[in-house]
């Protein structure tokens, strides 16, 4: 065993050989994660005629082709990556079948990143990112492609260093599938939670933040009724919907009356701000806008939160059917528990994205 090893790590030193054979074997795994996510959500809509993603786009913009040609492609090219993180050696046809599913997502990838490039062109959208996530799919899918059908471990020297491959092998597979569930939802963060989609609406919704004693708000709840302010004052919307919760102590105010106080003070008139003291979460937040838009006529709005937060917003308002784009909130102070929000933010991702699909 300990042989095998060292000829291994003389391989690798020599030749460069084993950290190609790495590289394969995470883009084996970052392809059935991908072949996975891709195979949820096309059959999740090909069997109940809706899709666990949004408009947000979490990777592929198949809205261009129709959903009865979409659905399937978009099911047999996951099926095809899956199967290539699994059974790596294949046979001629699948892996040109695997290799053009590949070409075919790398275009919609492309063509995405042109789109949005036209749309910071046009000032339709403003960002500080100039690569977008689907820049970055397209490297991915490009990275795969050029690993699709290479033979691991075929021609090891011993038993022990072949052991000692597939192991390896098999434990890059690994950390390349979970790489995907990782870095994914913070890409997201990065590329669309700091893209402002501003436009003309009837609302904006604007959600809560923490409180301190002495009802005074954090800079985070300032930065977001700061922003939802702006909106209002720019007559980008008419009415300003401030969603939040009770405060950490019964002595300290509610977010809202805050959130209020602060918009009153600013100069917006009590009849431009609707209440939502029922905001305790994002879902609560959504589900009472539901009502909140019918009672005032809210067919579109925005909704302001802190970037990391706004690709799960987008997520719940668009599931609710609710036409709602976003506007990161202008930040005048880095928040310094800014990793752990982030890193939450990613698990309270995953649970929202599941929630529906498996019905809790």
């Amino acid at each position: 065993m300990q042989g095998g090893a060292m000829s291994i790590l003389r391989e690798g030193w020599s030749g460069g050989s084993l950290w190609r054979r790495w590289a394969g074997g995470v883009s084996r795994g970052v392809a059935g994660a991908i072949g996975l996510f891709a195979l949820a959500n096309a059959a999740v809509s090909l069997l109940h005629g809706w899709t666990p993603l949004d408009r947000n786009i979490w990777w592929i913009d198949s809205r261009p082709l129709p959903s009865w040609l979409a659905n399937p492609i978009v099911l047999l090219s996951g099926g095809l990556l899956l199967a290539f993180a699994v059974k790596p050696l294949m046979t001629a046809w699948r892996r040109r079948a695997t290799r053009a599913a590949l070409v075919l997502l790398f275009a919609a990838s492309l063509w995405n990143t042109f789109s949005y490039w036209g749309l910071l062109a046009l000032g339709t959208i403003s960002s500080p990112v100039v690569l977008p996530l689907s820049f970055w799919v397209g490297i991915v899918l490009a990275w795969v492609w050029f690993g699709v059908g290479r033979s691991l471990g075929a021609n090891d020297e011993s038993p022990g260093a072949g052991r000692w491959r597939r192991f390896l092998d098999r434990g890059m597979v690994v950390v390349g599938f979970l790489m995907v569930p990782a870095l994914f939802p913070l890409a997201q963060m990065y590329s669309f939670g700091l893209t402002d989609y501003r436009r003309p609406a009837d609302a904006a919704v604007v959600f809560g933040a923490a409180v301190w004693s002495g009802d005074r708000p954090s800079h985070a709840l300032l930065d977001r009724v700061n922003t939802g302010i702006e909106l209002y004052n720019e007559g980008l919307v008419d009415l300003l919907v401030m969603s939040g919760g009770p405060s950490s102590g019964p002595e300290i105010a509610h977010e809202v009356d805050v959130m209020r106080r602060l918009a009153l003070d600013a100069g917006v008139p009590d009849e431009a701000v609707v209440l939502d003291y029922r905001g305790i979460n994002s879902q609560a937040t959504v589900d009472n806008c539901a009502d909140i838009f019918l009672v005032h006529g809210i067919r579109k709005a925005l909704a302001v939160s802190h970037f990391y937060h706004l690709p799960r917003v987008k997520m719940t308002f668009e599931r609710a059917g609710l036409d709602v784009y976003t506007v990161p909130a202008r930040e005048t102070y880095i928040l310094y528990a800014l990793p752990y929000y982030m890193a939450r933010e990613v698990a309270a991702i995953w649970v929202y994205y599941v929630r529906p699909i498996l019905g809790f």
